[in-house]
């Protein structure tokens, strides 16, 4: 069964965080609710994620796994300008019903955005999710994570966007909400985000990334 990185119950002390996908083995010592997770998150020097009632830190992404994402929001952003649909970094955390809470590289909303409280700091309606892939999390990523977005009733397409070569892989819900793969390979390749009107080329999305 696909799982996030095995990590530690995060410590209380702030200096000392884990990073996730680092060698740390022990399990969680027990699980949080939502309501645990996010006063916890709220008051954490560094970002978790969520996942049925477990919570793993985020550590610090590579330089090409960086450019590749402010690439995106560059050209997502340019596109969208003026429209109904606005794009967000990896600060916007994200829920998913099913029991995640996590911060997508790349996320786009299209409309009023649906918030789950008064802190306004976390999104229920994305359009588009968009996760740069990394060794330590790319099985689930490509998994159970994956998975999780499937559930999001207002999702249309998620990206997976290598980091190793230009290889986009995009899954757009049809009408009759199944998934379709769609893959964009190679540096003259270009993918359509048909749900917010957006073309993604290659060569600029991977701009700077030898």
């Amino acid at each position: 069964m696909d799982l996030p990185p095995r990590s530690r119950m995060i410590p209380r002390d702030p200096h000392e965080p884990p990073g996730w996908g680092t060698d740390v083995t022990a399990e969680p010592a027990r699980a949080m609710s939502p309501e645990e997770y996010l006063a916890f998150e709220r008051q954490a020097w560094t970002k978790h994620e969520y996942h049925d009632g477990h919570v793993y830190a985020l550590s610090g992404a590579s330089m090409r796994h960086n450019r590749i994402v402010v690439n995106l929001v560059l050209s997502i952003g340019n596109q969208l300008r003026g429209g109904p649909c606005e794009v967000f970094a990896s600060d916007m955390r994200m829920h998913a019903t099913a029991g995640l809470y996590a911060y997508p590289d790349v996320t786009i909303v299209c409309g009023k955005p649906e918030l789950e409280d008064e802190h306004l700091d976390t999104l229920l309606n994305p359009t588009v999710l968009i996760e740069v892939l990394s060794p330590s999390t790319e099985r689930y990523d490509r998994g159970r994570k994956a998975g999780y977005y499937r559930t999001i009733e207002s999702l249309r397409e998620y990206l997976l966007v290598s980091q190793d070569g230009p290889n986009i892989e995009r899954y757009a819900r049809t009408g009759d909400g199944t998934w379709v793969l769609t893959e964009a390979v190679g540096r003259d390749a270009r993918i359509t985000l048909d749900s917010v009107g957006c073309v993604l080329e290659l060569s600029e999305v991977y701009e700077g990334v030898d």
